[in-house]
């Protein structure tokens, strides 16, 4: 749901800053000197944001939480209140860029920003997410569940279980075919939808943890072989399930992924991609990334958080919605439904489905 540009992520345009002098008002307050336009640098995501070195030198990153404002507030809270609490824990094995300021009013948060670092996603993209660096996540999320519950105990948006029997008519207008003909087929399939319901209920009886809420490989920072974990703007206390099983799913995702862009490499130019090659090729996909989503989880457990008994059970079940999310959010980018993409919500349907029958197979083995 949230981006950050802490992140080496598509570089764009900065917006001007004499739309927003708030931002060099707010650097100047805290002593670091002022930004220039030449010098500024800004990244993909939902909200304004401004990197660059200021006249003192300082390194900073500068994010406007933007949208509606009352919403905007409650991310922005979300951000001090984690941010307090990771600074206060007593463990190296969490750590976020450092936060050097804020203004409430305007809704502008300031860190250090950490300039060469390593997203989590380009690392997976690159080959060079290994099993090392997956154990560091899994005692980084760990130590994150470790924390005292924060202020924010609201229930989490997703799944969105109320859009899986209607869609309001704002949703419906803006979406585009591919994620029309995705909703028709989650709303037609009624062992899903009692899935979800059922996963969202039994998230009321389970210890809740203090989670990140949207976790995904590109809030994973490495910068001089630190580990960061970033974007707190949906933090909340939940079951601890949904980070362990976002990372799962984010791998799952990945595989799915390499599916498609491999295809000319393992079969030659010019191959058409059958249902019988993507299972193929998607099980040796999941194969590939298992250790990963294994050292992980054995990061976790080593990292002195208590897994109650069904912790593995319903990660697996998040790893499949997770999955689904990601797909409903690439129909949103194209025209129409590939096999790929139904394939892949095949796979993330029998995740939830039968979680129990799918644990050893996403890694989740003790």
């Amino acid at each position: 749901m949230s981006t950050t540009a802490l992140l080496p992520k598509e570089r764009l345009r900065a917006s001007s800053l004499d739309d927003a002098p708030q931002v060099n008002d707010l650097l100047h307050r805290l002593g670091l000197g002022t930004l220039t336009q030449e010098s500024l640098e800004s990244f993909a995501g939902r909200n304004n944001n401004w990197a660059g070195r200021t006249s003192s030198g300082a390194r900073v990153f500068v994010k406007r939480l933007d949208g509606d404002r009352e919403e905007a507030l409650i991310r922005f809270r979300r951000v001090l209140d984690l941010q307090r609490a990771i600074s206060a824990g007593d463990t190296d094995d969490l750590r976020c860029p450092p936060l050097l300021g804020h203004d409430e009013e305007h809704r502008l948060l300031v860190f250090e920003w950490l300039e060469h670092g390593l997203a989590g996603n380009s690392l997976a993209t690159k080959g060079e997410f290994d099993a090392g660096l997956a154990r560091r996540c899994g005692r980084a999320i760990g130590a994150l569940h470790r924390l005292p519950l924060t202020a924010d105990r609201s229930a989490h948006p997703l799944p969105p279980t109320w859009a899986l029997h209607a869609l309001p008519l704002s949703l419906f207008s803006a979406a585009r075919v591919a994620e029309l003909h995705y909703w028709t087929l989650l709303q037609n399939d009624r062992p899903l939808i009692t899935a979800l319901e059922a996963l969202r209920e039994r998230e009321q009886s389970v210890r809740p943890r203090t989670c990140h809420g949207d976790l995904r490989l590109d809030q994973f920072l490495l910068h001089d072989d630190r580990l960061h974990v970033v974007d707190w703007e949906e933090a909340r206390v939940a079951d601890p399930a949904r980070d362990v099983g976002a990372f799962a799913g984010e791998w799952l995702h990945h595989a799915i992924r390499k599916i498609n862009s491999d295809v000319d490499k393992v079969y030659g130019p010019g191959v058409t991609l059958t249902r019988e090659l993507i299972l193929e090729r998607g099980a040796a996909e999941i194969a590939a990334v298992r250790p990963l989503i294994s050292a992980f989880w054995q990061g976790y457990r080593d990292s002195g958080v208590t897994a109650d008994a069904d912790l593995a059970e319903r990660a697996t079940s998040f790893a499949g919605w997770h999955l689904l999310d990601r797909l409903l959010a690439t129909a949103g980018m194209q025209t129409r439904l590939r096999p790929i993409d139904l394939a892949a919500a095949g796979i993330g349907r029998n995740a939830l489905l039968e979680p129990a029958r799918f644990v050893g197979t996403l890694g989740f083995t003790l």
